[in-house]
């Protein structure tokens, strides 16, 4: 499994570039806003998704791991490959879509090329239930309670691929607010505000 790429940049495409690493050149697909920021002759970083399949092997290169790490969810639902994946992903920031998902934002996801209604309906059901599970596995372990509630928060931020120190933040940022509901779902949707925010 390749986890990440540190080369110098010798091409970009219309959907890839090759970062030459050790003298081998590896093609990795990225969103515009990846390809757009790569300069031929320097050196670039990513963090890549490295698909294998009988048929096809292909890199997919992420300039933080937030936008992998959501990239990783966005494959679990059901109908979304790499391509559409990418595709929203490179669309807008992470804690917008996360946003949009928790939401129920549908006419974000289909602004996206590729995703259609049904497919943006799924999205959203599948990644909901996703957070909410990791929610409530988190707080059968604080056992409720303020802390309880913070663990809660952080392990959804963590399933949406936040990192520990910006789940933590993130999360008592929205458990200090008087204005954010006790549920859950409220909870997260305050704590992705804040990371929207930065």
């Amino acid at each position: 499994m390749i986890a990440s790429l540190s080369g110098t940049v010798s091409a970009v495409f219309a959907d890839s570039l090759i970062l030459e690493v050790g003298g081998v050149g590896y093609r990795v697909f990225a969103a515009p806003s990846v390809l757009t920021a790569a300069r031929v002759g320097e050196q670039f970083k990513l963090f890549t998704h490295h698909v294998v399949r009988e048929d096809l092997q292909a890199l997919y290169g992420f300039r933080t791991p937030e936008e992998l790490g959501f990239f990783g969810l966005l494959l679990t639902v059901t109908g979304v490959g790499p391509k559409v994946a990418l595709g929203i992903v490179g669309s807008r920031a992470v804690g917008d879509l996360q946003l949009a998902i928790l939401s129920d934002d549908l006419a974000l996801l289909t602004a996206v090329p590729g995703v259609g209604k049904k497919l943006a309906a799924r999205v959203v059901l599948e990644l909901k239930e996703k957070v909410a599970a990791a929610g409530v596995a988190a707080g059968a372990v604080g056992g409720g309670g303020p802390a309880g509630g913070e663990s809660e928060v952080m392990a959804a931020l963590l399933a949406l691929g936040y990192s520990t120190g910006e789940a933590r933040q993130a999360s008592r940022d929205a458990l200090s607010d008087a204005s954010v509901g006790a549920g859950l779902e409220d909870r997260v949707k305050a704590a992705l505000r804040t990371l929207v925010r930065g």
